[in-house]
């Protein structure tokens, strides 16, 4: 089994999260596909703004109905400062050992430079296959990991959607309308 794994804090999980996973599935034959929302990014402590159960919750929504997708609480279940080494050594176990599985680690391309800032960096290509997920007619990243795929331009960001919220501005597009609902009723990013 062929099986992907996407981190991040998905604050809000979007429509660039969804459609690079799509790429992701579709050009390397993944069986499925992971989202992995972290409880805690060490490198973004300051960043999140949603609670953790409330970006569960909307990851669960941004794939609601696919089954080529799964989202999975490992990190927020363990609570803490989130660790990709750990998650890894985790999903290995879970899933019966590199015999049962093959992980792919995907990254985006503007996380790749932080690498050698992870925690056990130098261990992650023995747990997985490292791909870079670039933007097309984008530049390959110049730090060397595993395979880099094209996956659609899309100029969407978390930061920019939790701005949009904020000046009160709409983001039909942005997310799928039910994320947006969920945003509204829970009134985050206000």
């Amino acid at each position: 089994m062929r099986l992907g794994v996407l981190g991040g804090t998905f604050d809000p999980p979007h429509m660039g999260h969804l459609l690079a996973a799509s790429d992701a599935l579709e050009l390397l034959g993944l069986d499925q596909l992971l989202l992995v929302p972290a409880a805690e990014q060490p490198l973004k402590r300051e960043a999140v703004v949603a609670s953790a159960s409330d970006r569960l919750a909307m990851t669960r929504i941004l794939v609601d109905g696919d089954a080529r997708f799964r989202v999975d609480p490992l990190e927020i279940d363990r609570g803490g400062l989130s660790f990709t080494i750990d998650t890894l050594r985790s999903l290995q176990a879970r899933h019966g050992g590199p015999e049962a599985v093959a992980l792919v680690l995907l990254v985006g391309e503007d996380v790749i430079a932080t690498l050698p800032k992870w925690r056990e960096s130098e261990a992650l290509p023995q747990l997985a296959e490292i791909v870079v997920l670039t933007r097309a007619g984008g530049d390959v990243p110049s730090v060397r990991v595993g395979t880099a795929i094209a996956t659609r331009r899309v100029d969407v960001s978390s930061t920019e959607i939790r701005a949009r919220v904020r000046a009160g501005q709409s983001i039909h597009g942005f997310v799928p309308d039910a994320v947006a609902a969920y945003i509204a009723a829970r009134g985050l990013y206000r």
